[in-house]
């Protein structure tokens, strides 16, 4: 059995079980007659989600159907699926998925988003294995949030790496960092390899950025760990920083990665950093 034939009994059980949960007056809609299951009718979800009822029903019956992205965002509101719900549908039904960001970020909670901010000044973000940013604090924006980085409009820290100009990326010896983070990402593959939203993020990628490509066809593999970074800012200089990679309990495959001052000078650019951030004349990055 291949991976779209195990995926599509899985996404009927997981169908069922949602439209399980949802009753009528989660919906606005009155109770109706006696129902002999609990939660609504597949015709009910159909008209709510404004798909045919037949469409809807191959689908939760696991026939191989073809589904946009936009009907599957129409049946997880009705459904009232949450972001790593709704993430775990686009997998099932194998359709690439693109993360709201600011979804994205609270699916972090108020206590890991709380960690970070009192982290400030040292930088602080929330990675997935694919380097998605799903949280970060002010000073992570300070650094990273360039002009250059702001025009690729991703939150992705390797889109935007291999995809801005040269000349506004932060990372300073990108012959060396970017082939290490290329590595760790191929590491995180391996338990992802076949799945749609990897593939097509690689392809994508691939095809943006040559460089990317290039280094992703040669197979290096590397887990995540501290490394020694130099970092550039207009307002401030270089900035030599220690990243250090903490695991989330109840998110895995996410970590938070902090970058720590090397050296005093940098210690007190990102501390400068910060006062910038604060006058009412900040420089706008």
């Amino acid at each position: 059995m291949n991976t779209a034939q195990r995926r599509r009994p899985e996404l009927a059980a997981f169908l069922r079980g949602r439209r399980a949960r949802v009753t009528p007056a989660d919906v606005g809609m009155p109770p109706g007659f006696r129902r002999r299951t609990p939660g609504l009718r597949r015709e009910e979800v159909a008209q709510l989600s404004g798909v045919g009822v037949t469409w809807y029903t191959w689908l939760e019956q696991g026939r191989p159907i073809n589904a946009s992205a936009q009907v599957l965002d129409a049946v997880a509101r009705t459904l009232r699926l949450d972001q790593p719900e709704r993430e775990h549908l686009y997998h099932l039904a194998e359709v690439p998925y693109e993360p709201d960001p600011q979804t994205a970020a609270r699916a972090v909670g108020p206590q890991v988003q709380s960690i970070l901010d009192t982290l400030d000044p040292h930088p602080a973000v929330v990675y997935n294995s694919r380097f998605d940013i799903l949280a970060t604090n002010p000073a992570y924006r300070d650094v990273f949030f360039v002009p250059g980085a702001l025009r690729t409009r991703s939150y992705n820290a390797l889109w935007t790496l291999f995809t801005m100009p040269e000349p506004d990326c932060p990372l300073v010896f990108r012959d060396t960092e970017l082939p290490v983070m290329v590595a760790t990402l191929r590491s995180s593959y391996g338990l992802h390899a076949g799945e749609p939203v990897w593939e097509e993020f690689i392809r994508r990628l691939s095809e943006a950025s040559p460089l990317f490509a290039r280094l992703w066809s040669v197979g290096d593999v590397a887990q995540p760990g501290s490394r020694v970074k130099t970092f550039r800012h207009t307002a401030v200089g270089e900035m030599r920083m220690t990243s250090v990679s903490l695991s989330i309990h109840g998110m895995p495959e996410c970590r938070i990665v902090v970058y720590q001052p090397d050296d005093e000078e940098t210690h007190l650019r990102t501390a400068r950093l910060r006062d910038l951030r604060a006058a009412p004349t900040a420089v706008q990055t």
